[in-house]
């Protein structure tokens, strides 16, 4: 373990819980990482070790399966899985924005049912708010809920699912006018429904389609899918929290966990382009000495190792500020948005490092270069974060008078 990228302040526990994270990932991910997303394979052996060691109910709470962890446990955790695979950390993310919005806004009977499962990796969420035509702007989603006796009749096309295929629950958010009055603004007309599906791919139930994977240039192994809804039927007891109109709200409480998520990501990921670019650069020679030796060389590495401390930072500082209880969406933003910016950069330079090397699949790095863009994208674009930094800092900075 380097220098870079430590936390202060951790419990003997935490850093247990990390040691042994670290371990797996040494062990288990990173000697197949490449291999298997070359293949575009699902890490099967990889995520029931993972079920083994407890990850999937890190957050949730002991009275239900789960460890009863902090988020910068989890943070911290998910720092270490990126480093070895990023996909990996996807397919637990996405599971954990779904346990969460179940502790912070299910019924008792909801937490009753799902949250034990979901602890012991039985049950894999998955949670969808995209549309093919939506972009960034959730409250534009047509997607609808429409109510009979004590059903929902969903219809719409959702994108962008983590796990799609192979989880079986999806969090899904979706229009529901019933009840509220004209005029009512769009995000207090939205509802989060608990869709129980079979994992797979194809007409999984009748009236939802998962069809085949998306394909894509980076973020292998773990499925991205559509989500097509046609008449699907859900019990009005899996509203989330029992009550219509609360959907956005829910959303936007898992997505801000979500981007401490995506900041950790990115610290892991430009970790291990560093760890790859100072390894290479003591390796390789030109000009009769180690590129390391070389003062351009220097300079980079240089650069590199200040921005996965700082991204590192910011990250850490966002997550204990949400489990100190606080509204953390202005320094989650922030993290999100410089630790994605900053990941590209370190890999860039990481890649730049490894010269012509850098452009064949033989080399880590290669992966890595098609990996770091998703998160400039991924719970929400660097221009959303920057916008929602900006309107809070308004908020704090308001002039008076």
């Amino acid at each position: 373990m380097g220098r870079l990228a430590q936390t202060d302040g951790l419990t003997d526990i935490q850093r247990e819980i990390l040691s042994t994270v670290r371990g797996f990932v040494d062990k288990e991910i990173i000697p197949v990482a490449t291999e298997l997303e070359h293949k575009d394979e699902y890490p099967t052996e990889i995520v029931e070790g993972l079920k083994e060691l407890g990850i999937f109910g890190l957050m949730i709470p002991e009275e239900y399966g789960g460890l009863g962890e902090s988020l910068l446990t989890y943070a911290l955790c998910v720092e270490e899985i990126a480093r070895g695979w990023m996909s990996v950390s996807g397919i637990i993310n996405t599971h954990f924005i779904v346990a969460y919005m179940l502790k912070q806004h299910g019924t008792q009977e909801q937490k009753d049912y799902f949250l034990p499962r979901m602890a012991a990796g039985e049950t894999r969420g998955a949670f969808s708010m995209s549309e093919p035509a939506l972009g960034s702007d959730v409250s534009a989603i047509s997607s609808k809920g429409v109510r009979e006796g004590d059903e929902f009749v969903l219809t719409g096309q959702k994108m962008w699912l983590t796990n799609g295929g192979s989880s079986s629950l999806v969090a899904v958010l979706c229009r529901t006018d019933e009840g509220h009055a004209e005029g009512t603004a769009p995000h207090k007309s939205m509802t989060t429904f608990l869709v129980e599906k079979e994992p797979g791919f194809g007409d999984v139930m009748p009236g939802l389609t998962i069809p085949g994977k998306i394909d894509k240039m980076g973020y292998k192994g773990v499925d991205t899918t559509e989500l097509i809804m046609d008449g699907l039927r859900v019990p009005a007891d899996r509203v989330l929290g029992g009550e219509t109109g609360r959907g956005f709200y829910q959303m936007m409480d898992g997505v801000e966990v979500g981007r401490v998520n995506v900041a950790a990501r990115g610290c892991g990921v430009a970790q291990r382009a560093f760890e790859l670019g100072v390894s290479y650069a003591q390796q390789r020679s030109t000009f009769g000495k180690p590129i390391a030796q070389h003062q351009a060389i220097q300079f980079k590495l240089a650069e590199m190792a200040t921005k996965v401390e700082a991204a590192h930072a910011l990250m850490v500082g966002a997550a204990r500020k949400k489990d100190s209880g606080q509204r953390n969406d202005l320094e989650a933003g922030m993290a999100k948005y410089l630790a994605s910016e900053y990941c590209k950069e370190v890999v860039e330079d990481a890649f730049r490092i490894h010269g012509g090397y850098g452009f064949s699949k033989e080399y880590e790095i290669e992966r890595l270069y098609r990996e770091a863009p998703m998160l400039l994208i991924g719970e929400g674009t660097a221009e959303i974060q920057k916008m929602i930094v900006g309107r809070r800092l308004l908020e704090e900075y308001r002039l008076q008078g």
